[in-house]
């Protein structure tokens, strides 16, 4: 690493910058609230007014600039405003767009005195169709790049008076007019992606930055304008970007910042689209070590075992990334759910690991979760001893998944959310219609969450063993267990936990259960739209709801207690001793993953003493490949140990750079709340 970026990197994470931050709170909502402007004058009066009001700092060492010194972003709304908009809408997470992927390449390439050309044009054509709420969203974007723009040139100004002059040059270029070098390219991206945080605008994904950046990286090495060694110096300083006001980013803990970066994997014609920004992006990340971007790795039937080694070099490195998405898999399920194959080709993951289309797609990959072991608790309780043989009851539960699937689904009506004139701006087509991407874009589709699958399976294997097939339990007397947490059963409890058929071990009996689960889990959702006409995807992953379906669950047929966390993602359940990793990916490779495709990783915890040599590299690098060539979708590894994450509990200032992988996301272990350390811990026993 150079030593200007190690200097740079000491910085960031000393946080030295964040005595630039002010603690400006206008009551921006009163006024707009007397001046009764609407949801659109709002959202662009909120954005003229931060980016007027942010005040350019230069940190030492630095080429790519913009920073933020206004550390809130105010809400446009009164109290009393917003409550009577939940009131009458249903309002996924805070109510703004977030967790959707911009086409950044447009405007990079065209600056933004070209996308005013394209605003100008739809402007005479809005006028002449007399669409007043056209207008205001166009002249509203104009007044955005009237801002952005002028706040640019303060950041010029400042580098010319300090000495920075290829920084004032850089910024004389961009955002005005397009890039045509990649670091100029670079600083694009950093000032259009600030302006979205500033917008309030959250969980803003890069998307393909190997693809949409790699024209400008080869002019420069072509050209001999830049050495490959400088090159790469570049992509980390880039890199640190991220770092710099993460912990300004909303999430549910800190780190879930949706600050993920995706690498690899086919282009438009279906050929292998990994190059040599790819490798520099992998190297970069595994030179800084820092959480962000998380970085994800499409891979596929024709991707190199080299490429492999060098995300298991990353792994080694206890980042919890790369993230591995198969796109044999991926594209295939894409297209079966309506989405045009260039698109699917093209798909990026959202926040954590769900998959979105770039430019195009306005999905909200994350609006629910189905619980899985709530499943087979209400059947339990409702159905069993009614039962007279397992297939009965596997008809109640299947029953019971369209159930919760329906009630689920049955509260995503009247969707709100606050427009995102910004965003728009940098979204395929919203320019042109003059509309607002919060209204809908091409792919308008919901995802789900399937939680606890493991736990499902694994109790119904139970159930199908000891009560119908050998008879050792009555359905009654089961159901008792349950309910008094196994108190007084103990015998029956360690039989449940250390006998019975777990998924994670190559058992037939148990994961084809999972492998019905999952099918019901699609079957339930096919042909059901949503109010924006789009469709629902199901999905294998869990996000937080790992802890929080928790919460709702007595004790269940497997042997988990009450209280016990369900498994992170698509997992074995927790304490489970699988007989290894093999068995582990031929368990969770048997579904047809394709029909679950609104993404969700197998997550595997591997013990940090796997890296002592060299040759684990090409051991691991064989593991995902042949997750992926036995038709897994998505893979990620978390690096662990055991001992160090207890001292860093009980010491964490001796940890503050300890990394770790939550659900679909990296984090500082020491700034995680407890209940997720302790969930990270208990995960390294099946290691």
């Amino acid at each position: 690493m150079k030593k200007r970026i190690q200097r740079l990197l000491d910085y960031t994470l000393a946080k030295k910058h964040h005595a630039f931050r002010r603690s400006d709170k206008p009551e921006l909502a009163l006024e707009f609230k007397k001046r009764q402007l609407s949801p659109m004058e709002r959202a662009v009066e909120r954005l003229v007014w931060v980016l007027n009001n942010e005040e350019p700092v230069l940190l030492p060492d630095e080429r790519i600039v913009f920073t933020r010194t206004i550390g809130e972003i105010p809400s446009i709304w009164t109290e009393d405003e917003w409550q009577a908009v939940e009131s009458a809408h249903y309002i996924h997470e805070s109510g703004r767009v977030c967790n959707i992927c911009p086409d950044y390449a447009a405007t990079i390439a065209r600056g933004l005195e070209g996308r005013r050309a394209d605003i100008l044009a739809s402007l005479k054509r809005v006028r002449k169709a007399g669409d007043q709420e056209g207008e205001v969203f166009l002249q509203g974007l104009i007044r955005i790049i009237d801002s952005l723009e002028a706040l640019a040139d303060r950041y010029a100004e400042k580098a010319r008076e300090e000495g920075y002059l290829q920084t004032a040059a850089v910024l004389q270029r961009v955002p005005r007019y397009g890039a045509r070098t990649f670091l100029e390219a670079l600083q694009f991206f950093r000032i259009l992606h600030f302006t979205l945080w500033c917008s309030g605008n959250y969980h803003n994904t890069i998307g393909r930055f190997d693809q949409y950046m790699y024209p400008y990286l080869k002019e420069d090495l072509d050209s001999g304008y830049l050495t490959y060694d400088e090159a790469l110096e570049l992509v980390e300083e880039f890199f640190l970007t991220f770092n710099r006001d993460s912990d300004l980013y909303p999430g549910v803990q800190q780190g879930d910042n949706g600050q993920s970066l995706v690498l690899g994997g086919v282009d438009a014609d279906g050929n292998d689209a990994f190059n040599v920004l790819s490798e520099m992006c992998l190297k970069a990340s595994m030179e800084l070590k820092v959480i962000d971007p998380k970085i994800n790795l499409r891979v596929h039937k024709n991707t190199p075992l080299e490429v492999y080694e060098l995300g298991s070099q990353l792994t080694k490195e206890g980042l919890g990334f790369p993230q591995y998405s198969n796109d044999d898999v991926v594209i295939p399920g894409l297209v079966d759910l309506g989405y045009d194959l260039v698109d699917a080709r093209n798909y990026v993951v959202a926040a954590c690991w769900e998959f979105i289309i770039p430019g195009v797609g306005m999905d909200i990959p994350n609006i629910g979760a189905l619980s899985f072991p709530k499943v087979v608790d209400v059947c339990l309780h409702r159905d069993l001893e009614s039962c007279k043989d397992f297939p009965t009851f596997m008809t109640k539960v299947r029953s019971e998944v369209s159930n919760q699937v329906h009630q689920i689904t049955a509260q995503f009506n009247n969707l709100f959310m606050e427009p995102a004139p910004f965003m728009s701006l940098l979204m395929t087509g919203c320019v042109e219609q003059a509309r607002d991407v919060s209204l809908g874009a091409k792919y308008n589709n919901f995802g789900l969450h399937g939680t606890g699958l493991a736990v499902a399976a694994d109790s119904l294997a139970a159930i199908r063993k000891y009560v119908f097939e050998e008879k050792a339990v009555s359905a009654t007397e089961l159901i008792k267990a349950v309910d008094c947490n196994f108190q007084g059963y103990e015998g029956l409890l360690a039989k449940l936990k250390f006998e019975a058929p777990k998924m994670g071990n190559d058992d037939d009996c148990v994961d084809t259960i999972a492998c019905d689960l999952l099918n019901m889990f699609a079957d339930s959702l096919a042909g059901m739209k949503n109010e924006r006409g789009g469709c629902y995807r199901a999905g294998t992953g869990s996000a937080m709801y790992y802890l929080w379906h928790a919460k709702e669950l007595g004790a269940s047929p497997n042997g988990r207690l009450r209280g016990e966390p369900l498994p992170a993602n698509y997992s074995p359940s927790l304490g489970v001793r699988v007989k290894g990793p093999i068995s582990l990916v031929k368990s969770f490779t048997k579904p047809d993953l394709s029909r679950v495709i609104n993404g969700g990783p197998l997550t595997v915890e591997l013990q940090d003493t796997l890296f002592r040599n060299e040759e684990s590299i090409s051991k691991v690098a064989m593991l995902v490949k042949s997750f992926i060539d036995m038709g897994g979708h998505q893979l990620q590894l978390n690096t662990l140990n055991r001992e160090q994450l207890i001292e860093a509990q009980a010491q964490p200032e001796k940890y503050r750079n300890l990394i770790v992988r939550v659900w679909g996301w990296s984090g500082y272990f020491v700034e995680l709340d407890k209940e997720y350390q302790d969930h990270i811990i208990r995960r390294t026993l099946i290691a």
